[in-house]
């Protein structure tokens, strides 16, 4: 009876990350149909961060407090515009990939994290990391195919494998910004941040006009669904199972994301992403897994 309570609770968070990573998971596949409804790329993260921005400076509370002008310029400004670049460079690869092929190019990044570590001497590379990255790249491979077969368009691929890298080095950058903040005031900053920049673009773009009630359906969910609940769930999951296994867990994602393109964009997954997808999977649980002790 004891341990009843605790497993209970890392079931609760093990079930909150993976609604997370759906969350998230959704968001390449709601920006297809929501392109297809009026949508451009710039005005729909300017509404999905515009509405989610308020809700997360709820949840971080008096957490705000905390935040110096300086951090906080920094965060806005540079957290933002990392998240724009993130955000943008990687939907802008769908105009030649489709959802799966995205969703599973970006998360190479745990890869490249771990060559960026070994580049700067961060973190010295053993045979599991040598490993989990030849599994990374092998799964790479598979994907983008060879010249005698159908290859991935060179813009979709720059676009998918670049956004990834960018969210690699961005990463310790945004750790490295949020100092002593917490998580959800930092992200609160970043995403307000990101949805001023959207909005800029769209506006000098001329893409903030009147949209159809499908448009705002897709919108609400985008920011509802993929930045407030994923943050929420995520967060609180987070806190319970740490950072190595939510990163386990989140490695769903682009699975989800393929079969969810499959079944509501009606896009084909072919047997050379499906196992390309699953060694890149298996090269993020290898990486996330703590080395034994000799």
């Amino acid at each position: 009876m004891t341990n009843a309570a605790p497993h209970a609770g890392t079931w609760r968070a093990t079930l909150l990350v993976a609604i997370a990573a759906c969350a998230f998971g959704s968001i390449t596949v709601l920006m297809v149909i929501g392109q297809r409804h009026g949508l451009t790329l710039a005005s729909a993260m300017a509404w999905r961060y515009a509405l989610a921005a308020p809700f997360l400076a709820l949840i971080a509370g008096s957490g705000l407090r905390a935040v110096t002008p300086s951090r906080g310029a920094l965060l806005f400004v540079a957290g933002g515009l990392g998240q724009v670049a993130i955000s943008g460079i990687s939907l802008y690869s769908l105009r030649w990939i489709d959802v799966a092929t995205l969703g599973f190019l970006f998360y190479t990044f745990p890869a490249w994290v771990a060559v960026i570590s070994a580049l700067r001497g961060l973190e010295r590379v053993d045979r599991r990391k040598l490993t989990a990255l030849a599994l990374a790249f092998g799964g790479l491979a598979i994907i983008i195919g060879t010249p005698r077969t159908a290859a991935i368009p060179l813009a979709g691929l720059a676009c998918a494998l670049g956004s990834a890298f960018i969210y690699a080095a961005y990463i310790p950058l945004l750790h490295w910004m949020r100092g002593p903040l917490s998580a959800s005031a930092a992200s609160a900053l970043v995403i307000a941040g990101a949805g001023v920049m959207y909005f800029a673009a769209a506006l000098w773009r001329g893409e903030i006009h009147a949209l159809p009630l499908a448009a705002w359906g897709v919108i609400a969910l985008l920011a509802f669904g993929s930045t407030v609940v994923a943050f929420i769930t995520f967060l609180n999951g987070l806190a319970v199972l740490g950072p190595v296994r939510a990163a386990i867990i989140s490695t769903i994602e682009p699975f989800y994301t393929a079969i969810l393109g499959a079944i509501v964009l009606g896009q084909h997954v072919g047997p050379s992403t499906a196992v390309g997808g699953a060694l890149i999977a298996s090269a993020v649980v290898l990486l996330q897994r703590q080395p034994t002790s000799p």
